[in-house]
C-alpha cells in the first residue's frame, strides 16, 4: 500500500505495481469465485476475472434475460453457470452484485450459504449501510468486503479489452478470517482495476448516491436541458442548441480534461471562451451549492434509499421507467443528438 498525495492530502492507495496480478492469482488460487447476478456489474468483473485467470462461476435467475446474455458469453450451464442457489453453495467468495432491490429480495438465499470463512463481496456499500431498510446482517465468522470500479460494467470491460484499467474504491467492513485485505485487493485487480483507494462502506454510498444524482447523471441532464431549452426559446435552431449544449462538451472538451484537467481545457481554448468560464463558475457553483448540501442530507438520512427501494418493489416499476426514459429519449434535444450522433465524421467511413 503506498501514501499518495491527493491535492495536498496522503491517502492510501494499492497499485497493480505493488499487488501484481501473479499476487492476486495467488491469493486466491483456492477460492471459487461466484459473481451473483449477470446485470450491470455482473458481466465486465466475471469477464475479466475469467480472462484473468481466475476460477470463476456465474449465479442468475434461470431463463431470464441476463441468463441468455451469460449462456452468450461463454459461460456454460452446469459448468460455470448456475442458479443463485447454486452458485452460493459452490462459491468461497460471493460477489453480490444484484441491484439494490434484488439483494434485499435474494439475501435469505445468499445469507443462508454464508458459512464460516466464506467471503462476502460488494460493489455498493448500500445494503450494508442501510440494513435497517434492507435486512441485509452477514454473520460476524464470515469477511465481508467491497471493490466498487468507478464506471459502468460496460466501461469496466471495455478499457479491459484495450488494455487499460479503471480504478476502484475498496472497503473491508468485517475481516474474520484476518485475510481479508488481501482477498478484496486480490479480487479489485482481477476485475481490471487500475488502482484501488481505500475507503469505507458508508462513504461509498454516500459519495456514490450524491454523485449519482449530481454531477454523473442528474444533475448534467438538467443542465443540458435548461441550457437547450434557452437556446431554442430564443430563436437557435435545434443542432445548433444541441452542439453547443452536449455535443461540443462530450466531444471536444471533457476529452481534454480527462486528459490533463480542467486548467488545461481552459488553457486550449479560446480567451473569449476562456475568461467567460472563469467568470461565471462562480456564479454556477454558489447557485448548485445548495442543491447539493440538500441532496447530501438526503442520502445521509436514508431518504434517497428508501425512494430508491420503494420505486424498485412497485409491479409497474420497469413499465413505468421505460415511460420516463421515453420522455428523455423522444424530447427534441435527444433526437437532435442522435441526428447529431449519426452525422459525426467517422459514421462516413
Amino acid at each position: 500500500m503506498a501514501l499518495l498525495d491527493f491535492g495536498g492530502v496522503q491517502e492510501n492507495v494499492v497499485t497493480r505495481a505493488e499487488f501484481p496480478l501473479e499476487k492476486a492469482l495467488e491469493v486466491m488460487k483456492n477460492e471459487v469465485i461466484a459473481v451473483l447476478g449477470y446485470g450491470v456489474q455482473g458481466p465486465g468483473q466475471a469477464l475479466n476475472l475469467r480472462d484473468n485467470g481466475f476460477n470463476v462461476i456465474v449465479g442468475q435467475r434461470k431463463n431470464s434475460p441476463s441468463w441468455n446474455k451469460a449462456i452468450n458469453d461463454g459461460w456454460v450451464v452446469g459448468k460455470d453457470l448456475f442458479d443463485i442457489d447454486e452458485a452460493c453453495h459452490r462459491g468461497t467468495y460471493l460477489q453480490f452484485l444484484l441491484s439494490d432491490g434484488g439483494q434485499i429480495d435474494g439475501w435469505a438465499t445468499v445469507s443462508k450459504h454464508l458459512s464460516a470463512g466464506k467471503t462476502l463481496g460488494f460493489s455498493h456499500g448500500f445494503g450494508i449501510t442501510f440494513n435497517d431498510q434492507t435486512g441485509i446482517v452477514p454473520p460476524a465468522d464470515v469477511d465481508v468486503v467491497l471493490v466498487a470500479p468507478k464506471g459502468s460494467g460496460t466501461s469496466l470491460r471495455r478499457l479491459f479489452l484495450q488494455g487499460k484499467g479503471l480504478n476502484s474504491s475498496y472497503a473491508i467492513y468485517q475481516n474474520a478470517s484476518g485475510k481479508a485485505y488481501e482477498r478484496v485487493i486480490a479480487y479489485g485487480v482481477g476485475v481490471g482495476s487500475g488502482y484501488l483507494f481505500e475507503t469505507d462502506f458508508k462513504r461509498e454510498v454516500y459519495s456514490d448516491l450524491t454523485g449519482e444524482r449530481g454531477v454523473l447523471m442528474g444533475a448534467i441532464a438538467g443542465i443540458f436541458e435548461a441550457q437547450y431549452a434557452v437556446l431554442r426559446e430564443k430563436g437557435h435552431t435545434p443542432s445548433e442548441a444541441f452542439n453547443e449544449t452536449v455535443e461540443e462538451l462530450t466531444q471536444s472538451l471533457m476529452p481534454l480534461v480527462a486528459e490533463n484537467g480542467m486548467d488545461w481545457m481552459y488553457a486550449n481554448c479560446s480567451v473569449t471562451a476562456q475568461r467567460g468560464a472563469l467568470d461565471w463558475r462562480h456564479k454556477f457553483r454558489e447557485a448548485t451549492r445548495p442543491v447539493f448540501e440538500e441532496l447530501y442530507q438526503s442520502v445521509r438520512e436514508g431518504k434517497e434509499a428508501a425512494i430508491a427501494i420503494e420505486a424498485a418493489r412497485r409491479p409497474d416499476y420497469r413499465e413505468t421507467l421505460a415511460k420516463e426514459l421515453a420522455e428523455i429519449r423522444e424530447s427534441e434535444l435527444w433526437r437532435t443528438g442522435k441526428t447529431v450522433r449519426g452525422l459525426r465524421p467517422e459514421n462516413e467511413m
